[in-house]
């Protein structure tokens, strides 16, 4: 049996084209490029959801509480040997009043009750790791989705991964911060673009090297 990898995650996971607004297609998302560079031994398995948020209801659209998912997500992909978590992107709207900190201790809860669903092996629990997405660039209030997000998302953007760490180390979970390694796209800064996808399937493969 291969060895299972659910990506668990946004826009950023599902593969969203700030440029044509539609999908990457497999060779562009990261998902997909690091099934290419795990090989034929690892299933890699695509669990992106546009707007989804770590813990918090979205009063404008359904079904994007990852909180309220994670559980039934992960069993339906059991068994599994990793969990990887990249949200918080979202979680940085206006309209949810999140400080930088309450982003990252949703994401850790969330982190928590992954390592606590019984979708691993026999049973057992799953590792987990958690991704930093890369801060939101300032110009995006000045693009199209602006009005959408509200003010302060890149600040707390660019916040978030040094709480995030710390809380993570508590409880023992793998962490991967991508700040100043990845930036977002020139169009709304808050997309990967090609270069974005590609760098970052590539530093997920090597943190896994040392998890698996």
């Amino acid at each position: 049996m291969k060895k299972r990898i659910v990506c668990f995650g946004d826009s950023n996971t599902w593969g969203y084209d700030a440029n044509t607004l539609e999908r990457f297609p497999e060779g562009v998302r990261w998902t997909s490029l690091l099934a290419e560079l795990l090989g034929d031994e690892f299933q890699v398995v695509e669990e992106g959801l546009s707007g989804r948020t770590s813990v918090v209801d979205d009063p404008l659209f359904e079904g994007l509480n990852a909180f309220t998912y994670i559980h039934p997500c992960l069993m339906s992909h059991a068994p599994l040997e990793l969990v990887i978590i990249m949200l918080g992107t979202n979680d940085t709207k206006e309209r949810f009043n999140l400080t930088a900190y309450n982003i990252a201790q949703g994401i850790a809860r969330l982190s928590l009750k992954a390592k606590n669903t019984p979708a691993g092996i026999k049973g057992s629990f799953p590792k987990v790791l958690v991704i930093a997405p890369p801060p939101i660039g300032k110009e995006y209030y000045e693009t199209s989705i602006g009005n959408s997000m509200g003010i302060n998302c890149d600040r707390k953007s660019e916040e978030m991964p040094m709480y995030l760490k710390e809380l993570l180390k508590i409880q023992g979970t793998e962490f991967l911060d991508t700040k100043g390694f990845i930036v977002m796209n020139t169009i709304d800064y808050m997309h990967l673009n090609e270069e974005g996808h590609r760098l970052l399937s590539k530093l997920v493969f090597n943190k896994i090297k040392n998890i698996l």
